[in-house]
């Protein structure tokens, strides 16, 4: 049976159709605001966390809310500069003050301003290299595998001396004021014999804040990059693990900090030993312009209010490695 409808009938059901898609699509764009909001939340929630110990050092080192609200406007700059461009456009101050949420007229005065390029520390640097090769190179290490005390000159220990550590590492740099400035930072000591013993297998001085602030922005940086590159689904995925437990003794955590130390310089020197020969073999190549890091760390803390993370996913584990 075929129903016969009026021009005015169509009319209205054509109507009704449009206004139930109207609907429909406002639906979906709330629900999408929604998610949109809830994730953004999430997100801010745990930069919030990430934050508190970087707000602690910021704070200790007398840097203030005003110093660093400002670093974080050129931070913010930078980065929509650099990777939130449109293909084949010019980012323009507008976009930028859009994508941030920075005034333009701000937006405009860090974009003229010079880069704040303050040059790496040559010392952390070049120390690295130092103890790169002094924990992975046969000739330097004992029976056991361990760093071996090394003469102070050449003339005395021939090849396996910190002279010729130096010197492997750089010919335009001097060995004496490299020892004297470890001494002082604690990184090497003198034994009875007057051998230069290194103090531990990594370069992390006792003084130094040059040295550790290196280190401090390198580490941080690379790690919060890898977490960010896998929190946006970018492919391929970065490494990133970690074990993580509560509801341990004090010496519980010395014995589980004396092993990570042990297990984690075993991974250290054999990447360490890897890289030195690939990085020679590589030499006469031309795509030589990549670089990656590969760390440890072993945290701890005396759990209190806003130091433990509630989530029930974390707490349902039994295997916490973290993939």
């Amino acid at each position: 049976m075929c129903e016969i409808f009026t021009r005015q009938d169509i009319c209205v059901k054509i109507s009704h159709i449009f206004l139930n898609l109207q609907y429909t699509k406002g639906m979906l764009s709330n629900v999408d605001s929604l998610a949109e909001n809830v994730t953004q939340k999430k997100m801010l929630t745990a930069m919030q966390r990430v934050l508190k110990p970087l707000i602690r050092l910021a704070l200790a080192q007398g840097i203030n809310y005003q110093m660093l609200l400002e670093t974080l406007k050129t931070v913010f700059v930078q980065v929509a500069e650099e990777d939130f461009k449109l293909e084949k456009r010019d980012q323009t101050d507008s976009r930028i003050s859009l994508l941030t949420g920075i005034h333009r007229k701000d937006v405009r005065r860090l974009r003229e301003e010079p880069e704040n390029n303050t040059p790496l520390s040559l010392n952390a640097t070049f120390g690295s290299q130092l103890v790169g090769l002094w924990i992975s190179d046969n000739n330097f290490l004992d029976s056991d595998g361990k760093p071996k005390p090394l003469e102070r000159f050449a003339s005395d220990g021939g090849e396996v001396s910190f002279e010729r550590l130096v010197a492997r590492v750089s010919k335009d740099i001097r060995a004496r004021p490299v020892l004297d400035e470890w001494l002082r930072v604690g990184v090497v000591y003198l034994d009875d014999n007057e051998l230069v013993c290194l103090n531990t297998e990594a370069f992390v001085p006792k003084e130094g804040f040059e040295e550790k602030l290196f280190f401090f922005q390198q580490n941080i940086h690379d790690h919060i990059a890898a977490t960010a590159h896998n929190l946006m689904n970018l492919t391929p995925p970065m490494l990133e693990r970690c074990v993580y437990y509560d509801g341990l003794t004090p010496e519980g955590i010395t014995e589980l900090k004396a092993l990570s130390e042990n297990l984690g310089m075993h991974a250290l020197k054999a990447v360490n030993a890897k890289a030195i020969d690939l990085q020679e073999k590589s030499k006469d190549a031309e795509d030589i312009d990549n670089r990656f890091t590969f760390a440890m760390y072993f945290y701890h803390v005396k759990e209190r209010f806003g130091t433990k993370l509630q989530h029930e996913y974390y707490r349902r584990k039994t295997n916490r490695i973290e993939k």
